[in-house]
């Protein structure tokens, strides 16, 4: 896995809910943002990084 591309995917889905031009669709973006989150947490926890618990899923909400 890319971290750096996964990390940009990542922001572009948080930049893109802050323009989102409604509602359903500022949730969808949360949500993408949610599951880059999950898989960036799943791969550096797989490594054991110590980085992993700033990306712990715990920290996203399931709905938004």
């Amino acid at each position: 896995m890319d971290l750096n591309l996964q990390y940009a995917e990542h922001q572009r889905a948080l930049m893109g809910a802050d323009g989102a031009a409604n509602h359903d669709d500022r949730l969808a973006k949360l949500a993408k943002a949610s599951r880059i989150a999950g898989r960036i947490s799943d791969f550096q926890h797989g490594l054991g990084a110590a980085a992993a618990c700033a990306w712990s899923k715990s920290q996203f909400p399931t709905r938004f």
